[in-house]
């Protein structure tokens, strides 16, 4: 895998996961018995982000709504595997360096509306860790941004014009 051909052996590998399991669980015990603001804060945030997660469970017709969440991710996921194929030099990518990418850019899409700027650049810095050059990454990137942005404006305006056609029929 990457890491063993760049000369990170599993000793190494299982010394960083549980240092950072370690971390992660004291961060949590100093969480739940602190009552700094900042403790609070990110118990308040937590517990958003779970009423979130859990009211999936309370909702109506939950199933469409899981299978649609799923759905979208997928093509969200192809998406990047079929734009692969544009940039001569991220045709041979496997699906898992794929992945890497497709996650930097989410994260990276969340951090800023639309990911204006920052997608490309994350989708790109992600792709430069498999030897891509910053060229091609740099075009994979934008390729990326501005495909989704594409989709969204055409979709979001068929939908600006039969949503309001639909709700009068129906």
């Amino acid at each position: 895998g990457y890491l063993k051909d760049h000369g990170i052996g599993m000793g190494a590998t299982l010394l960083v996961v549980g240092v950072g399991i370690m971390g992660l669980f004291l961060f949590l015990a100093f969480l739940r018995r602190s009552t700094s603001r900042f403790a609070i804060r990110v118990k308040d945030f937590v517990k958003g982000l779970l009423d979130g997660l859990l009211s999936i469970f309370r909702m109506e017709k939950k199933w469409p709504f899981v299978l649609h969440t799923i759905f979208i991710w997928a093509a969200y996921v192809l998406m990047f595997w079929v734009i692969k194929y544009t940039v001569i030099e991220t045709i041979p990518l496997s699906f898992g360096e794929i992945l890497v990418a497709f996650v930097a850019g989410a994260f990276a899409m969340s951090t800023t509306n639309g990911g204006v700027g920052l997608y490309p650049i994350a989708v790109s810095a992600s792709l430069g860790i498999f030897g891509i050059s910053d060229v091609s990454g740099d075009a994979f990137g934008w390729i990326m941004w501005i495909a989704q942005t594409l989709m969204i404006v055409f979709f979001g305006a068929i939908s600006f014009l039969i949503i309001p056609l639909w709700n009068r029929n129906g």
